[in-house]
């Protein structure tokens, strides 16, 4: 059994985790840490666990050596302590944006601050298995893909990589535990409730991801808050330097995506369900993909939508754990969702 422990336990992020982790057949949770929390049995920060197990949280300097460590600190706490954790574990899976871009001038561009440990950058395989399986098998380090990116990535990626994408313009209509579990103005219930809220219209740091994955093609991406908790709808508008015909989109989807176990091409000719939707996602670890063409222009709407909390981040590590170790890919991610929720 692989003896894993997470690091930053008490969010979303790391609940999540915990809960896939522990019903995995391939490893066993030994630590899972909470500065504020220490000595408190998990299920009081996630009470979904109770009656399940018995683990309480523990302060970072009480981690004992293990075989993998899952990073769930906020962003830029990582790099600050990459020693320590390196020291504990042989693998490392960072799900924060410590080494997600590989070079400085890239990071400082897109997070406005100096990178801490500019020497590591590029040393960790980016975390989406559809793009990237054959490095994340061999590596010891992984940094999963951040949740906007990976839906917008996923989406486009086909097209992009057959030279067919003049622009896209990318809208996120994304769930509030995509803010986190810390409360804010912004998270105050009679604020929140009701909200569709433009919180990031330009200069996205997940573009930076996006632009290293697809290339320096244009992309032109906003992010919208709105009333739902777990969620991610990307509708990206492409415009195409070829005529596709619906057909060819089609092909080209089918080509890429076809034995990928978590990817679903979603395009029904009638009923509500005919294009994806998040909220039949919740608790899953699937990408759901749809399209259609505008057949008056050059625009192809591709719509992708997954859960933020899974594929957009502890299911995206959790699968990345699964190539790293040889099992089957789709371990510990099998639940189908629920209908109606």
């Amino acid at each position: 059994m692989i003896r894993v422990s997470i690091v930053g336990g008490s969010g979303y992020t790391g609940g999540e985790l915990l809960r896939l982790l522990l019903f995995h057949s391939e490893c066993t949770v030994q630590q899972i840490t909470s500065e504020r929390s220490a000595g408190k049995f998990v299920h009081k920060a996630h009470p979904n666990l109770r009656g399940i197990t018995r683990l309480k949280f523990c302060a970072v300097d009480e981690l004992e050596s293990c075989d993998l460590l899952f990073l769930c600190l906020p962003h830029g706490e990582i790099m600050a302590s990459i020693d320590r954790f390196q020291a504990l574990a042989p693998r490392l899976i960072d799900l924060s944006a410590d080494f997600r871009l590989i070079d400085a001038e890239t990071y400082m561009r897109w997070y406005g601050r100096p990178h801490l440990r500019p020497d590591l950058l590029g040393t960790f395989a980016y975390g989406v298995p559809e793009i990237n399986r054959e490095n994340i098998v061999q590596a010891d380090h992984v940094a999963c893909a951040g949740c906007n990116a990976t839906a917008s990535t996923l989406a486009i990626r086909p097209l992009v990589r057959r030279n067919l994408v003049e622009s896209v313009v990318i809208e996120v209509k994304a769930g509030s535990s995509e803010g986190g579990n810390t409360q804010s103005a912004a998270s105050h219930h009679p604020e929140r409730s009701g909200a569709v809220r433009s919180y990031q219209p330009t200069g996205h740091r997940h573009v930076g991801e996006m632009k290293q994955v697809l290339g320096d093609i244009a992309i032109h991406f906003s992010a919208t808050s709105i009333e739902m908790v777990r969620g991610i709808l990307a509708t990206c508008h492409v415009f195409l330097n070829d005529g596709l015909d619906e057909k060819a989109v089609w092909k080209i989807y089918r080509e890429d995506y076809s034995e990928e176990p978590f990817i679903r091409i979603v395009k029904e000719r009638g009923g509500i369900h005919r294009y994806p939707e998040p909220k039949l996602l919740a608790g899953t670890n699937y990408c759901d993909i749809g399209f259609e063409r505008d057949v008056s222009t050059n625009r192809l709407v591709v719509i992708s939508a997954i859960d933020n909390l899974m594929k957009g981040a502890a299911g995206q590590a959790i699968q990345c754990f699964n190539l790293m170790h040889g099992f089957d890919e789709a371990c510990g991610l099998e639940f189908p969702g629920l209908h109606p929720i």
